[in-house]
């Protein structure tokens, strides 16, 4: 910060390419989540080239074509898999099936990056903790409403500098629109989705370790909840639970299908982190009656009162990162232990959820 003028310093610069074309190559397997164009356009911005796509269904893959002109579809899975070129597969598969094709993945020499969540129940944690200890390949989550949110990446960096001293409480709410009529069958099935804490709880976990610094947590409480939508007897619309940290910092989130059709955007998505010398919000999608353009931040301390809109400005660092950890074999983007403990707490508050009736 800037003593004198009262500001905090500007968002570091946007990242840029990392590699030279052609340098890192990736392929895309299973479309089944719309978030693999996401991750291949993060991933893409960052340098990589995209060379191949498969899924076996071919209006999945004509579809991703249309935004990834360039890409080659192969007509098989093994077809990627036997690439050597290839360092690197990135998946959105459905959340069930994640681990088994990461497991395929690593099994042919190549880290693996798949949307959240990454697994659904303990039995696939330890069997993906066994394949990455075995051949050495990452095994990397997408955890998007962190990584690839530009003022949930600014909060990180404001929290770095100290602007809000230790970070004691993080306070996590993650609406979705449900847009039923466009969802796939699986979509409706706890065992093939993984329960609502265990998918986008997911985010509200790893967002909460990672604004504490928190190494591990425990799961105090969480519930879970199909209040509206009866006629799909294996889904939960709502969710939410309070975790304390093993650095003593506490965390509540609650998650939930219930946008309603007149919000501008497909979810009200905030958090709010206090600490001991301040407390920052974010208002990442929307900024209800007064802006339709997210990447909204609010910080309180001790030098007043801010607002920033940081939409453009620091863009999504994790992606470069993740491409120079898979050639360099480091860990910068994202330690291994902290994904699987995020996918870990995630199962554990699935698992222990009081149900309400």
């Amino acid at each position: 910060m800037d003593k004198k003028s009262g500001m905090y310093y500007v968002p570091q610069a946007k990242p840029s390419p990392v590699c030279s074309p052609g340098e890192f190559r990736f392929a895309a397997i299973g479309l089944d989540h719309g978030h693999i164009y996401g991750m291949s356009a993060g991933l893409i911005a960052a340098g990589a080239q995209l060379e191949w796509v498969y899924d076996p269904d071919p209006a999945k893959v004509a579809a991703f074509q249309k935004s990834f002109p360039d890409v080659k579809i192969a007509r098989s899975e093994q077809e990627i898999l036997q690439d050597s070129s290839i360092q690197l597969v990135a998946g959105a598969a459905i959340p069930s099936e994640r681990c088994a094709l990461g497991l395929r993945v690593m099994s042919h020499g190549k880290d693996y990056f798949t949307d959240k969540a990454p697994l659904t129940t303990l039995e696939q944690l330890q069997l993906a903790k066994q394949k990455v200890e075995e051949t050495k390949q990452k095994y990397a989550v997408y955890y998007s409403e962190r990584l690839h949110v530009e003022s949930a990446v600014y909060a990180g960096q404001l929290i770095e500098q100290g602007a809000i001293g230790r970070v004691i409480q993080v306070i996590g709410l993650g609406p979705h629109r449900i847009s039923a009529n466009s969802r796939p069958e699986w979509f409706f099935d706890r065992e093939r989705f993984g329960g609502i804490l265990c998918d986008i709880g997911s985010h509200q976990i790893e967002q909460f370790l990672y604004y504490t610094g928190a190494q591990n947590a425990q799961v105090v409480h969480s519930k879970k909840a199909n209040y509206h939508h009866k006629q799909y007897a294996k889904f939960e619309d709502f969710g939410d639970a309070t975790l304390v940290g093993d650095n003593g910092a506490t965390g509540y989130f609650r998650v939930d299908w219930f946008t309603p059709d007149g919000l501008s955007t497909w979810g009200d998505g905030r958090t709010t982190i206090l600490g001991t010398d301040g407390y920052i919000e974010l208002r990442k999608y929307v900024d209800i009656g007064r802006e339709r353009s997210g990447d909204n931040v609010y910080l309180v301390n001790s030098e007043g009162e801010h607002y920033m809109n940081v939409s453009g400005k620091v863009g999504h660092p994790y992606f470069g990162q993740l491409i120079l950890d898979c050639i360099n074999r480091t860990e910068h983007a994202m330690t291994q232990e902290h994904a699987f403990k995020a996918a870990e707490l995630s199962i554990i508050a699935q698992l222990n959820a009081t149900h309400i009736e």
